[in-house]
């Protein structure tokens, strides 16, 4: 069915509240879960659960990163604007991860399985609470509530957008509020997306293992668009050996968030340490820092990333080269630091950036007064919008409508500059 309340319903299961009825399973659906899975049951004031539990030791390797919170986190709390992360203990932070019935969020998506971390004792202790009948959800949430007691902080990954909501909605369905509602919240995948947009494909949490924490997954996993139909399986059949592979992957979705904050915490706190293998790190790093206010920092990264193996090489992509080059002249500019200005805005012409030449021209008609050099900045770029060969700041040649528009300002420029070298001024 197209429908997921619709399809719950199919099973047996009535969407809300209140008097929730499963399909029928065999009497022994607790011991096969013991079997297939391990953990067990776990009874609540609000109902019983289904818990697995895992623990894994404080520093634990996780590809190039660690089960830990060693890290200093004052430039993430910055970025987060959450001073409080800064001083927390490392014991007041949970990961967590869900996985639901569906994508569309509302009153008939279940969070059939919620994965949640927090470090206690001498490791990492891992729950995943379980809703094995649809009926026991009052007792999962009541069980992630407890677990969660502890903690003043919740670490998600795109969180914000979708977990919190989910859940927000099943505690709210139930009557009373949410648990993480007063809670500080890092959703980790926006800060991803401003350090790896330019050098990844994509940002999603397995492209992150991959190439930043540099962890592989087992083949056990299983990719996350199979989940929710593999749960409609088991609550229409009772069998929970498939369900296996869902509990490695939210497993290992919840240690991958921990293993993420502490590289990228300590990333931004040393940036030209782990920073420095690429040259895009440095550019992304350095805009993150500009955007936080600290331009001596953003120009010293920005400096080093321009300077950098990949720029030579050619490995850096252009728009992220070109980017660095009128983000840096843009702090000279603001420092009136004009000779170094040019030095970036020459270097970005001479890849055929339109806004570079736009610049130099106006940098030697107002700053200099150097009408003639200025008009040969804006008829090498006249040259260029002709010809097609312009770029914008993202790389990519200009539309035909920019083309035109930038033409057309251009040549009223150009002509400007003439009348103005005409009259001697």
């Amino acid at each position: 069915m197209s429908d997921l309340s619709d399809k719950l319903k199919s099973l047996g299961v009535k969407i809300g509240a209140q008097e929730v009825t499963t399909p029928l399973k065999p009497a022994s659906m607790n011991s096969s879960l013991e079997l297939a899975l391990g953990g067990g049951s776990l009874v609540t004031p609000l109902g019983e659960t289904y818990v697995v539990e895992a623990h894994y030791p404080y520093g634990q390797a996780h590809g190039r990163s660690r089960l830990a919170l060693d890290a200093s986190r004052i430039v993430l709390a910055e970025w987060a604007r959450e001073p409080r992360l800064a001083e927390m203990g490392t014991s007041n932070f949970a990961f967590l991860d869900t996985e639901t019935t569906g994508l569309s969020g509302g009153v008939g998506t279940y969070a059939f399985l919620i994965g949640v971390a927090r470090f206690e004792g001498e490791g990492l202790h891992l729950a995943q609470f379980f809703m094995s009948d649809p009926a026991n959800e009052p007792g999962q949430l009541a069980a992630l509530e407890e677990f969660l007691a502890p903690c003043q902080a919740i670490v998600t990954f795109n969180g914000k957008a979708f977990d919190a909501p989910l859940l927000l909605t099943r505690y709210l369905t139930h009557g009373w509020q949410p648990p993480f509602k007063e809670m500080t919240h890092v959703d980790l995948l926006p800060l991803a997306r401003r350090l790896w947009r330019d050098r990844l494909p994509s940002r999603t949490l397995g492209m992150l293992e991959a190439h930043i924490l540099g962890a592989d997954r087992s083949e056990e996993d299983i990719p996350g668009w199979m989940i929710p139909e593999i749960y409609f399986t088991y609550l229409r059949t009772g069998d929970p050996s498939p369900l296996k592979s869902v509990f490695y992957h939210n497993a290992m979705d919840v240690v991958s968030l921990v293993a993420l904050m502490e590289h990228m915490s300590l990333l931004l706190d040393d940036p030209e340490g782990l920073g420095s293998e690429h040259g895009v790190d440095l550019i992304a790093l350095a805009k993150l820092y500009e955007q936080m206010g600290n331009q001596q920092a953003a120009a010293q990264l920005y400096g080093h990333g321009l300077d950098h193996e990949d720029v030579r090489t050619e490995k850096m992509p252009r728009s992220a080269q070109l980017q660095g080059l009128h983000r840096l002249a843009a702090i000279y500019k603001r420092k009136g630091d004009w000779s170094l200005a040019i030095e970036l805005w020459e270097q970005a012409a001479h890849n055929q950036d339109l806004d570079a030449h736009i610049e130099l021209a106006k940098c030697y008609e107002h700053v200099y007064k150097n009408i003639s050099t200025a008009a040969g900045w804006t008829q090498t770029a006249i040259t260029l919008v002709v010809e097609g060969t312009a770029l914008s700041l993202d790389g990519q040649p200009l539309s035909l409508y920019d083309r035109r528009q930038k033409l057309s300002q251009l040549e009223h420029r150009l002509e400007r500059l003439e009348k103005k070298s005409q009259h001697g001024n």
